[in-house]
């Protein structure tokens, strides 16, 4: 339906397309996608903003930045260090929290930290209250269309789970939301910075309900502590998603959107695969799944010094939180071995600039959305043809 469609594109503008970090220079032609508005058309301008958008670069560019990734990963980490940074990922995000508690950070007024020892989403949301009034105008009006007419949810889904948990989900025991009719889960929400925004618009809109999650428990006690945190239409959970005998605190195929930003990335790229097949089997069909991550020579891939490599581009930062950068096809693959359909898949390059230093970084960014076919059906043929 235009209501389901309008929703949906307008939660991917506000969890994917927005971006602090903006990047690089000379394209008088936008994407068919577009991800932001700022063209650099003057290089002499160049240091008139922060950022600039839909950067293009050069073969020689491209060289230069591939050439930097095979230099800084010459020497790999040790292997039992690397086994070390595996077995300490669920810890540091602890000590980060209670550095977050010394400091006394006020949750009220999130402020947006780039590290993703908390799963935070970095570089991914503006700072204030004008950033997400201006970007959630006319949204709660999209939901509530969707919401209330269950002709349109049944069009959509035609999953018998998209009901009331009363009727065809009578089997299942009660969960949390079982009674909603849209449902959103965030995997890895940290202390909730797109939480927030996000509830501010589903806790006016009847039948729809938000799961998030995270593998560190002081994150998920802190978006509980959060005076807008309300177990009426949101159920904050500790989960680890490399786990795949842990369940989770609803059936298979009741979501309707999932959001995985800057999530994947900190994983061990051999566990990637299982934990996106997990994610797709959460999906109704028809439901959406939008991602967004580090992309191939982002300027954080060519900063790491030798040492730094865990395998190929998979990095250890200094404080042991880890780091993948993916590229396009990768990501396609991946969602296509799921089971899941591209409905976007694409590489966001920008221009971030340091005006008062006059430096220059090259940012690179995946951004996709993938959604489940409606008859749920996948051929295994599929996943062996490589993205056009």
């Amino acid at each position: 339906s235009l209501n389901t469609v309008n929703f949906i594109t307008r939660l991917s503008a506000l969890c994917l397309g927005k971006s602090k970090l903006q990047c690089r220079h000379q394209s008088n032609r936008r994407p068919a996608v577009p991800l932001g508005s700022r063209i650099l058309t003057d290089p002499s301008k160049v240091f008139e903003h922060n950022m600039w958008d839909h950067m293009q670069w050069s073969q020689e560019e491209e060289e230069n930045a591939r050439k930097k990734a095979t230099e800084n990963s010459l020497v790999k980490v040790q292997s039992e260090d690397q086994d070390k940074y595996e077995r300490e990922a669920k810890i540091l995000p602890e000590k980060r929290r209670q550095e977050f508690k010394t400091q006394k950070i006020s949750l009220e007024h999130t402020k947006i930290i780039s590290d993703n020892s908390f799963s935070l989403k970095s570089g991914m949301f503006e700072e204030g209250e004008k950033y997400w009034k201006k970007n959630y105008e006319g949204v709660s009006t999209a939901v509530q269309g969707f919401v209330y007419n269950k002709n349109q949810v049944k069009a959509l889904t035609d999953n018998p789970q998209g009901k009331n948990c009363g009727e065809e989900l009578g089997k299942v025991e009660s969960f949390p939301g079982c009674d909603a009719t849209y449902r959103i889960l965030e995997v890895g929400c940290g202390a909730g910075n797109s939480v927030f925004p996000i509830l501010k618009v589903l806790c006016n809109t009847p039948g729809t309900f938000l799961y998030c999650c995270d593998f560190a428990s002081g994150a998920v006690e802190l978006v509980k502590s959060h005076s807008s945190y309300n177990s009426a239409w949101c159920s904050a959970f500790v989960h680890d998603v490399c786990d795949d005998a842990l369940p989770y605190p609803f059936p298979d195929e009741i979501l309707d959107v999932i959001l995985l930003v800057f999530v994947l990335s900190t994983i061990h790229p051999d566990r990637m695969q299982r934990v996106v097949n997990r994610l797709a089997k959460l999906l109704k069909p028809g439901g959406m799944l939008l991602f967004r991550d580090y992309g191939r020579y982002d300027t954080a891939q060519l900063r790491f010094k030798k040492g730094h490599c865990l395998s190929e581009n998979f990095y250890v930062r200094g404080d042991g939180t880890r780091v993948y950068f993916f590229t396009k096809d990768e990501v396609w693959n991946m969602f296509n071995l799921a089971g899941l359909t591209e409905v976007q898949n694409l590489v966001d390059r920008r221009l971030q600039v340091n005006r008062k230093k006059k430096v220059k970084m090259q940012r690179v960014w995946i951004q996709s959305k993938f959604q489940k076919p409606l008859l749920s059906l996948h051929n295994p043929e599929e996943t062996t043809k490589r993205h056009p």
